[in-house]
């Protein structure tokens, strides 16, 4: 079997980071998943979190 035919075989095991609507639906399908609520630093703004890393 190759490789990506193995893959497909396997249990899907998902580490969701930051859309809780997917995890949600990964859920509701029975799907294993771990959720972990992810944020972009000062909401994504790169002025702001260049700012906030000299306070560091």
């Amino acid at each position: 079997m190759n490789q990506v035919n193995e893959l497909f075989s396997k249990e899907i095991k998902v580490v969701n980071i930051g859309i809780q609507g997917f995890y949600e639906d990964l859920k509701k399908n029975h799907v294993p998943t771990v959720h972990m609520n992810w944020k972009p630093v000062a909401g994504g703004n790169k002025k702001m979190a260049g700012l906030l890393s000299k306070l560091k």
